[in-house]
């Protein structure tokens, strides 16, 4: 039962925000009791770490299938991208990553020390992985770049409050580091992907 109100909790935050949905949201979603909610969460600030560390596994798992595709680097960043638009497609209102910065500032902590570490072996990961096949220039300075890019990936989704809005940055975001990266063979890929999303 656990699982479940994580799993039915998670779904409602991010869709609906962590500020809009309320205990008896959940309650009613699920058919169950608030009581029965309390027996498993003492607040509710309790089941929001819970959720937000359980839709981190799925997204880092959900990242190394797409990683273990063996796509090329450029279009492994354009799929994990479409993953994330199609995470976050039934929200057109506010960003949850906003929200919960907002309301709650020490769950967001805790998931920005987390992420951070994951983001940043990801994308170093994906650096080496793009020199080795050609596509960025070899003599880049990874730390730096890695640096850059997830800088403004939390700067974009800490400040933006929509989240149509943050994903559409977003992909400026990505086209902008990939192109300072890109040898030309890369600029060719990224027009590509660029071509795909905006078919």
């Amino acid at each position: 039962m656990k699982e479940k109100i994580i799993s039915k909790a998670s779904e409602l935050f991010l869709k609906l925000g962590f500020k809009s949905v309320t205990m008896d949201d959940i309650a009613g979603e699920m058919c169950i009791s608030k009581k029965t909610i309390y027996k498993y969460f003492c607040n509710k600030e309790v089941l929001i770490a819970e959720s937000t560390s359980t839709v981190h596994k799925q997204v880092h798992g959900i990242i190394d299938t797409i990683v273990a595709k063996n796509f090329n680097s450029i279009q492994e960043n354009f799929e994990i991208r479409e993953m994330f638009r199609d995470m976050f497609k039934n929200n057109t209102d506010t960003s949850p990553i906003y929200q919960l910065k907002k309301h709650y500032p020490e769950i967001y902590q805790n998931v920005l020390s987390y992420e951070i570490d994951q983001c940043t072996q990801y994308f170093r990961e994906n650096i080496e992985k793009g020199i080795r096949e050609g596509l960025y220039r070899p003599d880049l300075n990874i730390d730096i770049y890695v640096k850059f890019y997830y800088t403004l990936i939390f700067h974009i989704n800490e400040t933006t409050v929509s989240e149509r809005e943050a994903q559409e940055i977003e992909l400026e975001a990505l086209e902008y580091h990939t192109r300072a990266m890109a040898t030309e063979k890369g600029i060719a890929e990224l027009e590509k992907q660029l071509e795909k999303v905006r078919a």
